[in-house]
């Protein structure tokens, strides 16, 4: 073999030694790179909650609206769809959903209203008719018809509200506030509405 050709074929194999050197290095910070995008980037989870047929995304903090609305409505269903016998089942199902800041108080209430329905034998039916996602707030507002009835009584309906201020929390949703009330949903624009009417009033005694 002629001593020219052995130099230009050595050549050829350190240049390209030296090129696979550089890819590899180059494939290595790329890999860095998309690790630490991967860690950094929040996972989206895919699930179906209740009252839906429909897939939606929950974030580790925060989800969509219909997400907030089914639970809202899912609550709601809950809560005023009760029986002496079922009153239980209800309390022990709301009660792991509850922040911890509202949960004393708010399954002390329950059960004095549970205790108070027992004693009566008093059983209620809620049809719901419209439920409202406030962004803002984070805030579900469920509306619709209650109906009360006791063993001798007639059935007594009014028009109920029950709101909510639902939180994701690690994916899951945490009852932050809740409100029950007959009438219209008090929303961000409504409570507005009703300081303006109060400040119109006591502008003009």
């Amino acid at each position: 073999m002629k001593l020219n050709v052995f130099l230009e074929s050595w050549g050829f194999v350190q240049a390209e030694n030296r090129l696979h050197r550089y890819l590899l290095i180059g494939l290595l910070v790329t890999n860095v790179v998309t690790a630490f995008a991967a860690l950094r980037t929040e996972r989206t989870v895919i699930m179906i909650p209740p009252n839906l047929t429909e897939k939606v995304e929950i974030s580790r903090q925060d989800a969509s609206a219909k997400t907030y609305q089914a639970w809202g409505l899912f609550l709601a269903q809950l809560l005023g769809n009760v029986t002496p016998n079922t009153l239980d089942f209800v309390a022990d199902s709301v009660s792991p959903l509850l922040s911890s800041q509202i949960h004393r108080e708010t399954v002390n209430a329950m059960h004095d209203q549970i205790n108070a329905l027992k004693i009566d034998k008093i059983s209620t039916t809620f049809t719901p008719n419209q439920v409202y996602y406030e962004q803002d707030t984070h805030k579900v507002f469920v509306t619709g018809q209650l109906t009360t009835k006791g063993p001798n009584d007639k059935p007594e309906a009014a028009y109920r509200t029950y709101e909510f201020q639902i939180a994701i929390v690690n994916y899951n949703p945490v009852v932050t506030d809740l409100n029950v009330y007959q009438g219209e949903p008090k929303t961000k624009e409504y409570l507005e509405m009703q300081k303006q009417m109060e400040a119109s009033t006591n502008a003009n005694p």
